[in-house]
């Protein structure tokens, strides 16, 4: 069995953004990766895009210097610039090795069980990705054997799939931007709708993300949410592709993508959806009303003159409650993400809903162990790459403190 001061799990933003500050302050550690640098971003499909700005690829001593800060890099120039903050600093980093358990060892110190042996640790940070394991409605058990099921994980391209219709249930980020990616190629689209925020892309001529950042919309704290469950609320539908547009059910069905509610019941070939898209679209109209909101209330209050927000445009809709699945060769679960630490993680350091009770990064319930880039750790930025590094600095400082290390300065 080896030994390690800090281990932290995780090769992607959050755990090399955690790395660099603890190279900083001189603090050895390890950090294990099951695949490679930037993983999760490695296994979205083969079109996507970053759908936040290019200047939010900024990390801790890594400024975005390119030449297209409001443009949206694909996704392999994201893994890229994620290899070249690692190289930066020389990250200690080691891929290929997964944990498979994460449990209390002798002394106060942790046992971690690896695809490449057992290793002793003071200290555990886990940052091991906002999105985790992959959400599907109960409703998805009785699908037909002979219509292909995956989750969002597993799309690479409209050509990999089945010929035939297309089911695509859950209408987030992730499920807007692979219906309009599949209706692209030509292929027939039912997207199953529930309740999305959306805003625009570009407001007189500035990415949307730019304006948000100017007031405090993304350090929104976890304690003003208003229930635990909050934090399972779909991202704003918006996409990076094609330099940027916007993407939400009024542009997907004007392009021609069959809406429908959300899914509830299969019964044989038959699938069954709850009379629902208008409410869910009236949910995401409300949530583009509160951004218009504050937008006005905090840019006037910096002196910055309020761009014009006009009210979004009435939406007709009358979605069939049924469908028949005999010409459907694929159905796609985009159905969101739920925390799925209790499969490798003996320890009492979560929530009901499986997120860690680690309001500041560090567990309440376990000493010497760490979170990082888990979505509303903090605040809303928390697992975006342009938000890890506030968190990450709070969490080495803290373990600095817990080792009786010299103090990160500043």
């Amino acid at each position: 069995m080896s030994d390690a001061q800090v281990v932290v799990i995780g090769a992607g933003q959050a755990g090399l953004a955690v790395s660099r500050e603890l190279v900083a302050a001189d603090v050895d550690h390890l950090v294990l990766e099951r695949k490679k640098v930037g993983q999760a971003w490695r296994s979205r499909w083969d079109s996507f895009c970053l759908v936040t700005p290019n200047w939010t690829m900024s990390l801790p001593g890594f400024p975005y210097d390119g030449d297209d800060p409001e443009g949206f890099v694909l996704r392999d120039e994201i893994v890229r610039n994620l290899e070249r903050f690692a190289h930066s600093f020389r990250a200690p980093v080691r891929e290929g090795v997964e944990v498979q358990l994460l449990e209390s060892g002798a002394d106060g110190r942790f046992r971690l069980k690896t695809t490449a042996g057992e290793i002793e640790a003071a200290i555990v940070v886990l940052a091991t990705g906002a999105y985790q394991r992959p959400h599907r409605p109960a409703a998805a058990a009785a699908l037909p054997r002979t219509v292909l099921a995956i989750d969002a994980e597993d799309y690479t391209n409209p050509g990999a799939l089945p010929p035939g219709r297309v089911l695509v249930v859950g209408s987030g980020q992730t499920g807007c931007q692979i219906a309009e990616d599949l209706h692209l190629a030509g292929r027939e689209v039912f997207l199953a709708c529930g309740r999305a925020p959306w805003g625009p892309r570009r407001i007189e001529g500035r990415d949307i993300v730019t304006w948000l950042a100017k007031t405090t919309w993304f350090d929104t704290a976890l304690s003003s949410l208003t229930s635990p469950s909050a934090r399972l609320t779909a991202n704003v539908q918006l996409t990076g592709r094609g330099g940027g547009h916007d993407l939400h059910y009024r542009v997907l069905q004007g392009m021609g993508v069959t809406l429908l509610g959300h899914l509830t019941d299969v019964d044989g070939n038959t699938a069954r959806f709850a009379p629902d898209l208008l409410d869910s679209v009236a949910f995401g109209d409300a949530r583009y009303r509160d951004v218009r909101r504050l937008m006005q209330d905090q840019l006037s209050a910096k002196g910055i003159a309020v761009p014009d927000l006009p009210e979004p445009p009435p939406f007709h809709a009358d979605p069939p409650l049924e469908v028949a699945l005999g010409d459907f060769g694929a159905v796609i679960f985009t159905s969101g993400f739920r925390p799925d630490y209790a499969r490798w993680v003996r320890l009492p350091a979560f929530d009901e809903l499986g997120f860690p009770l680690a309001p500041d990064g560090a567990s309440t319930a376990v000493p010497g162990l760490y979170f990082v880039g888990v979505h509303f750790l903090r605040t809303r930025k928390s697992s975006l790459i342009f938000g890890v590094g506030e968190d990450a600095a709070i969490v080495a400082r803290s373990v600095c403190d817990h080792l009786g290390h010299v103090p990160i300065t500043r």
